[in-house]
């Protein structure tokens, strides 16, 4: 099992990609979020989620990309990703969640030079799939230190 590693899938844009199950809370449907003033770009605002402040952050508008135009069916298949970044919650909003998949270790390459949209230091590596790659993410690496920090300081009452 050690070979493998389990992926939470997501379509961003026109690219499908995954994280590690292990740092996926859960995946919720898309909720009211509230605009916070100040706030960096990429962060659309917060929301509740059972009592906890979540900052929600925007993919599309960190990495410039194209947002998809869903179906309606997509649309049901939209919403945040809650991932846990040593301790500290986030949402990430995606297109529309796919499935989770379990892939071999050996099947990860690097990422080609030429990538688009999400630049190759926050990614670990592709998986050639049937249909191009499934990009993986490292969500540890998408957010430096002081960005983590200015989006902790969201979740406090001003």
């Amino acid at each position: 099992m050690a070979d493998q590693n389990q992926l939470v899938t997501f379509q961003l844009g026109e690219e499908l990609y995954g994280i590690n199950i292990m740092d996926v809370k859960e995946i919720v449907r898309v909720q009211s979020i509230r605009a916070i003033p100040n706030a960096p770009s990429y962060v659309e605002g917060i929301f509740n989620l059972r009592h906890e402040i979540i900052p929600i952050i925007n993919l599309h508008k960190r990495f410039h990309l194209k947002k998809t135009l869903n179906s309606e069916d997509d649309e049901l298949l939209s919403g945040f990703i809650i991932i846990d970044i040593d301790g500290m919650k986030l949402g990430v909003i995606i297109d529309r969640v796919s499935r989770v998949v379990t892939i071999e270790k050996d099947d990860v390459q690097p990422p080609p030079q030429m990538l688009s949209g999400i630049g190759a230091e926050y990614i670990q590596g592709v998986v050639r799939q049937e249909h191009g790659y499934l990009i993986i993410l490292d969500i540890r690496d998408l957010f430096n230190p002081k960005e983590l920090q200015k989006i902790a300081d969201l979740r406090r009452p001003a």
